[in-house]
């Protein structure tokens, strides 16, 4: 197997004493503990093959996250607020734009 694979230019690595591999998307993280990691070349291109059960882990949302201006204007424009008040419900809503705006509309 190997040799054809070298002949079709593809070469494969196992990478040794892998202790921890983490992906992280947006609501959550997967870690894989002990896992097998083996790198394959196809091409110049490199692609990482891993092979173990993660853990899945649910992600709060990052304290100080971006807020868009973008979500900014428009919590202004349909709770009838300042600014500064659209960016403290925003982060009080976790960035969700929908979520502020019922917030403040609810306590007007």
């Amino acid at each position: 197997m190997k040799s054809m694979m070298k002949r079709m230019g593809i070469s494969s690595e196992e990478i040794e004493d892998v202790e921890e591999i983490i992906i992280r998307t947006k609501s959550k993280e997967l870690l894989f503990s002990d896992a097998a990691v083996t790198v394959m070349t196809v091409q110049g291109q490199k692609t990482f093959q891993i092979v173990g059960e993660p853990e899945i882990r649910e992600r709060a949302p990052e304290e100080g996250s971006k807020i868009s201006g973008e979500d900014v204007s428009l919590v202004v424009e349909q709770a009838g607020v300042s600014e500064e008040e659209a960016i403290s419900a925003l982060k009080e809503c976790n960035g969700q734009p929908a979520e502020a705006i019922l917030k403040l509309m609810s306590s007007k």
